[in-house]
């Protein structure tokens, strides 16, 4: 498996949307997200490291104005954290080796699923096809990624 991480040319390639996202914990416009209406077969990394966060199989719509997903692609793919900004009390989602500011975690996420809603901004991920997973590494994981 490769080692993924925050590198200063990565940090250089964001646009200033994905910057003000990931690294400064903001938030994009509800219903503004390039992935938000994306429903073809991949996974989602995330844009600053790489590394492997949430597969197709786990999107849902959820009338959010953000990708939403039922489950991480493994349980250590993130870290979340208690997060008290803004005067609400919520559960802040970041990738786990890159360390970006991913979104949040909610329960009101579809019950026959876990239960869970990981809301999670566009700007963060970068979302590999299903047909380029193994060219670009990532094919450990197409088990994960329905066929259709």
């Amino acid at each position: 498996m490769p080692a993924y991480r925050k590198t200063p040319e990565a940090l250089a390639r964001l646009t200033p949307e994905q910057y003000r996202v990931t690294q400064l914990s903001a938030t994009e416009a509800p219903g503004t997200g390039a992935l938000l209406h994306n429903h073809e077969p991949g996974i989602y990394v995330d844009v600053v490291s790489g590394e492997p966060l949430f597969a197709s199989s786990a999107k849902f719509e959820s009338g959010c104005g953000w990708p939403s997903f039922t489950q991480p692609i493994t349980r250590d793919a993130v870290t979340e954290l208690r997060d008290t900004s803004h005067g609400m009390l919520r559960t802040e989602v970041r990738s786990a080796a890159g360390d970006s500011h991913l979104g949040h975690v909610f329960e009101d996420g579809p019950a026959d699923r876990g239960g869970l809603r990981y809301c999670i901004n566009s700007a963060s991920l970068r979302f590999v096809h299903r047909d380029a997973m193994a060219a670009e590494g990532y094919g450990v994981y197409l088990d994960q990624v329905a066929k259709d």
